[in-house]
């Protein structure tokens, strides 16, 4: 078995001797986060001697370039791909599509038929009113005053007994008509519900790309040609379900993914493998290049121009709770394929199709974090370490329960395998938060102090009104000195556990328990000093 790589040559003509046309389907995918690879095989019967296999059912978007073939049963010569001129072939509409358009066929016929039907009612009433409108011109012609009585008398009682049948008459065709009409709607609803059916069967695209593979067999033989080829038409996104237990720190993960693809064809039985490699993302190293620098005169100096960062970036493409199927997770040190029990069908352009991908449990640190300077409320968070050995990718389906509540959805941050993260379940309405300016000491107010010296006293609060005691994580701030005629001094009461929380300057945290309806304070006082002939920004 060997993989060829083709070139794109157009044939001389759609068919020859000892073609041997071939159907094929897709039978294995494997999607990435962007792309996916699909994979073929197609079995087949041929006689001793040189042949064609020809398969003509590609979609008329796949990248040719990318395609990679292999084959069982006899050897493999020249493989040639097209995507015009492809010869026509004979495509077969599902069962379903036909019952749905025959539905569709048969009440179209049955409300031309019911129109048909309200037209000859109206037509008996606009007969019946001719009749009366005739009716009453015999009584209004010239010769109805020259009448003896007898003949008068005969006349009026014939005009009256037919108006009055032309009337009833007139009067029950309406009432049929409107019956009738009345029963089109139902017959018009019915039609829409049977056409949407069909629509929602998404045929594919008619226009395909061909492929043919010339083979040699020294005996009459059966084999098995495989294509493989990439695509970006096709993706998972992943999702998450974060369940915390807030007493006992229980964290259950759940996984999921969406599935999409517009390839044009409907992938009907495949096994599926969704993996976490990024292929469409950059897979080498960024590249440096040498710097120069020149001097000269200030007027020959010109800002140097950034090269720009995709130059040194590889080109997009690929080369490779209630009961459910679940995905077995396979996990290589690089990346995680799932693999997926049970065949799946993804149609063109319409499907957003969930798989489940398991489960999995942790245990968490579960802390309340205040962030006094920008929020009122503390908010549950817990901490934890990814020791599930697979990563969590990033992804905008992510969703978090507390102790089974629902509490909202945010985006998701990589979590590689064996990271530390911090996961936020919502706020802390109890765990009230405050910070007050009590004594604020400088020069000219407003956004330039033109004084030499400025202080500051901070009165940070945290008050807990819930019925428990909670781990409190308080974060605020200092100010940070990058210049050396600016001098800060600080201090705080109580002293901080953390400075420059995760490397960020002048980021300190506080950590501590607070009981049942207790107050927290922590007083913060700065000063800042500077020379008399600068001003402070």
């Amino acid at each position: 078995m060997r993989a060829l790589s083709l070139p794109l040559i157009l044939l001389a003509a759609p068919a020859w001797a000892g073609d041997i046309t071939l159907t094929s389907h897709v039978s294995d995918v494997t999607l990435y986060p962007q792309g996916a690879t699909i994979t073929r095989q197609v079995p087949f019967v041929a006689p001793a001697g040189n042949h064609d296999l020809i398969v003509a059912d590609l979609p008329r978007g796949t990248p040719l370039a990318s395609v990679r073939v292999s084959l069982e049963g006899a050897k493999i010569g020249g493989v040639t791909t097209r995507h015009d001129y492809v010869p026509p072939r004979d495509v077969a509409e599902s069962p379903a599509r036909l019952a749905a358009r025959a539905e569709v066929e048969r009440l179209e016929d049955a409300l031309r038929t019911a129109r048909d039907r309200v037209e000859d009612i109206r037509l008996e009433a606009d007969a019946a009113r001719a009749r009366i409108a005739f009716l009453d011109r015999i009584g209004q012609g010239d010769g109805v005053a020259d009448l003896d009585v007898d003949r008068l008398r005969a006349l009026t009682e014939m005009i009256g007994t037919e108006t009055l049948a032309a009337r009833q008459a007139a009067a029950a065709a309406t009432r049929r008509a409107e019956a009738a009409m009345r029963a089109l709607e139902d017959q018009e609803t019915a039609l829409k519900k049977a056409r949407q059916a069909l629509a929602a069967l998404v045929p594919e695209d008619k226009a395909r790309a061909m492929l043919a593979v010339s083979i040699t067999a020294a005996d009459e033989t059966e084999g098995t040609l495989t294509v493989s080829y990439t695509t970006p038409k096709a993706g998972w996104q992943p999702l998450y379900d974060f369940h915390l237990a807030c007493d006992s720190g229980d964290l259950r993960i759940e996984r999921g993914a969406f599935l999409h693809q517009s390839t044009g064809e409907n992938w009907q039985d495949v096994a599926l493998s969704l993996s976490t490699a990024r292929p469409s993302e950059q897979t080498a190293p960024g590249q440096i290049w040498p710097w120069v620098p020149r001097i000269g005169a200030p007027e020959e100096i010109r800002p140097m121009v950034r090269q720009k960062e995709n130059d040194a970036l590889m080109s997009l493409g690929a080369t490779a709770p209630a009961e459910a199927d679940v995905a077995t997770a396979n996990f290589d040190g690089l990346s995680v394929t799932y693999t997926y029990p049970s065949p799946v069908d993804v149609t063109t352009g319409a499907d957003r199709v969930r798989l489940m991908l398991g489960q999995s449990e942790t245990t968490a640190e579960v802390i309340a974090k205040a962030v006094p300077m920008v929020d009122e409320t503390a908010f549950v968070v817990a901490e934890f370490t990814n020791d599930t050995e697979e990563l969590l990718l990033p992804t905008p389906e992510a969703r978090f329960y507390l102790d089974g509540r629902y509490v909202g959805q945010r985006n998701l941050d990589l979590i590689a395998a064996g990271d530390d993260a911090d996961l936020s379940f919502g706020p802390v309405e109890g765990l009230r938060l405050s910070r007050t300016l009590r004594d604020r000491n400088e020069g000219d107010r407003g956004i330039i102090s033109k004084s030499s010296e400025t202080t500051e006293t901070v009165v940070i609060d945290v008050e807990n009104l819930t019925r428990e005691e909670w781990s409190v994580r308080l974060i605020d701030r200092v100010p940070v000195s990058e210049q050396e005629d600016l001098e800060i001094t600080w201090q705080a009461r109580p002293m901080p556990a953390t400075r420059d929380v995760d490397g960020a300057r002048g980021i300190l945290a506080w950590e501590f328990d607070l009981p049942a309806d207790a107050t927290q304070s922590v007083v913060l006082e700065t000063e800042m000093q500077w020379p008399e002939d600068k001003v402070l920004r």
